[in-house]
């Protein structure tokens, strides 16, 4: 495995005579001894941009992983790999594709991810809008007025290199000033949801942050106050995972702001349970990396209405935010489980499995031909339930979720 790092190149500024700092991004090479070789030039990725956000996959199956680069001054970027020189197999290269894909703006932008919100197998990409003038914008855009705030970007991935932007569509065209995002699954349901952790430094931006429910692939509800997520310190790093081993994610959030005295207690919030059935899969590489991050996963389930496909891939995360690697997958009101497939991305092997029971943790290794149950063991977070407002009108079964004090 390689890391790169994007690092904040400053804007020169005659009335800021500390602005200018030059800070080229950096790639490291794993030398498969324990070290790494910083590589970032030789492969023609050590850009000098003001860069907030980094993510990472391969979004057009061709087997080596891409990166999209958030930038808070300018364009964003598109890094396709374009795998080894041919005159010199120690350099790899990338090609800046984001015009040509389509996934340039937002032009002031921060936290980034990638994933698959449409459960068709190709990652998907969400972009945050991180521009306004005061919090009042916010308060505009809950009002239904106009702002020239940035507003985030959700771009569907087009199968063929390129995105559309369906942010509008998918009812996310909000002004989201997120500096800390995650992406899980609150209610099983097998479509993924996302959380944004929003705030600048004013200490006068206490805005709440937003969480918004997959409403089957088909649009996103906001359900930041029906599921009591809407705190008002600023989030950074988010983290979805199912912490107490129960069946369901909970989520973990880093509070606090950047100015001295904005401090504020991380919170968890311990997920009730929504009914939902689910299936956990911890892959191990042998080829491809340990932690399996790149491989793809297919979970073909059946239901009352006939076979449905849900689609993960293993990843670190989000920027800022994090993802459990073993695969924690809801299955809705699936009635069996009728395979699962992996696909290993260095082996490039494909692995099916079936007989898999639903509500239990399988490890899966590359290679092996069966997949091996692991127990788990469960238990009960102490915590005093706080008054919850209830559920969003019309959303019947929906999650609430209990923040669980420090």
């Amino acid at each position: 495995m390689v890391g790169f790092v994007g690092n904040e190149s400053t804007p020169s500024s005659s009335s800021d005579p500390t602005s200018g700092a030059i800070n080229p991004c950096e790639l490291f090479h794993n030398n498969h001894d324990g070290t790494f070789t910083e590589c970032a030039a030789s492969c023609g990725v050590a850009i000098t941009a003001f860069v907030k956000g980094v993510a990472s996959a391969d979004y057009n199956h061709d087997g080596r992983p891409d990166l999209y680069i958030s930038c808070l001054y300018g364009p964003n970027m598109m890094l396709r790999n374009d795998g080894p020189d041919p005159r010199d197999h120690t350099r790899w290269r990338f090609t800046n594709v984001a015009s040509a894909a389509g996934v340039t703006g937002p032009q002031n932008s921060f936290s980034c991810f990638f994933f698959d919100y449409d459960n068709d197998g190709w990652p998907d990409l969400f972009v945050s809008g991180y521009g306004i003038d005061n919090v009042g914008e916010v308060a505009a855009d809950y009002l239904g007025q106009k702002t020239t705030a940035s507003h985030p970007i959700l771009y569907h991935n087009n199968h063929d290199g390129t995105f559309t932007n369906v942010t509008r569509a998918m009812r996310l065209d909000h002004v989201l000033p997120s500096m800390g995002v995650g992406f899980g699954d609150l209610d099983n349901d097998g479509f993924l949801d996302i959380y944004l952790g929003t705030g600048d430094p004013e200490l006068i931006t206490l805005i709440p942050n937003r969480m918004f429910r997959n409403a089957g692939g088909k649009y996103f509800q906001d359900v930041t106050t029906s599921g009591g997520f809407g705190h008002l310190q600023k989030g950074h790093g988010i983290a979805f995972g199912d912490i107490d081993n129960d069946g369901d994610q909970d989520i973990f959030e880093v509070m606090g702001g950047a100015l001295e005295g904005d401090k504020a207690f991380s919170v968890l919030y311990e997920n009730p349970g929504h009914g939902g059935h689910w299936v956990k899969l911890k892959l191990e590489g042998v080829q491809t990396n340990r932690s399996a991050i790149g491989a793809r996963i297919k979970v073909v389930v059946r239901t009352p209405g006939g076979s449905r496909q849900i689609c993960r891939t293993v990843t670190a995360g989000t920027s800022f935010g994090s993802c459990p690697l073993r695969q924690e997958i809801g299955l809705g009101n699936a009635q069996a489980i009728e395979s699962v497939d992996v696909y290993w991305p260095v082996s490039r092997q494909r692995q099916r499995f079936t007989n898999l029971s639903m509500d239990k943790m399988y490890r899966i290794r590359e290679g092996d031909p069966q997949a091996v149950i692991m127990p788990l063991k469960s238990f009960h977070l102490r915590h005093t339930p706080l008054p919850h407002s209830g559920q969003m009108p019309g959303m019947t079964g929906m999650m609430g979720m209990t923040n669980v004090p420090q």
